[in-house]
């Protein structure tokens, strides 16, 4: 994977996690909301603004992928992106408290070596 290529995943990655921040933050402000019908939810979520931008962070980080696959192997880039997994865990942990339980971080620590294998030449 070269340069360009990396750039691509990169972004990637970084937006489809910054979208699950927003939507993790759009979500908090909605549990807050009590629209009394189903219909009043879904407009409530499309007024949310948090909601809106990782909707849109999710939007960049597909255009980034799809870039990523002009240039790589799907058998390369699927596992690769799956460091979101990894990057949503911890900043979950670090920006809304979540707990990582042992389970939980031996399952990050297998993703990560994971992309290794699959990535390395």
């Amino acid at each position: 994977m070269g340069l360009r290529e990396f750039g691509y995943l990169f972004l990637s990655i970084l937006f489809s996690v910054a979208g699950q921040i927003f939507l993790k933050l759009g979500a908090i402000k909605l549990a807050k909301i009590s629209a009394s019908s189903i219909i009043g939810r879904i407009i409530e979520i499309f007024l949310t603004p948090e909601l809106i931008i990782g909707l849109g962070c999710y939007g960049l980080g597909a255009i980034a992928y799809i870039l990523l696959l002009t240039k790589v192997d799907l058998s390369m880039a699927a596992p690769a992106v799956s460091l979101v997994y990894v990057f949503s865990v911890l900043l979950g942990y670090f920006l809304f408290k979540e707990t990582i339980p042992i389970s939980r971080g031996l399952g990050l620590g297998f993703i990560i070596f994971g992309v290794i294998l699959v990535t390395w030449r």
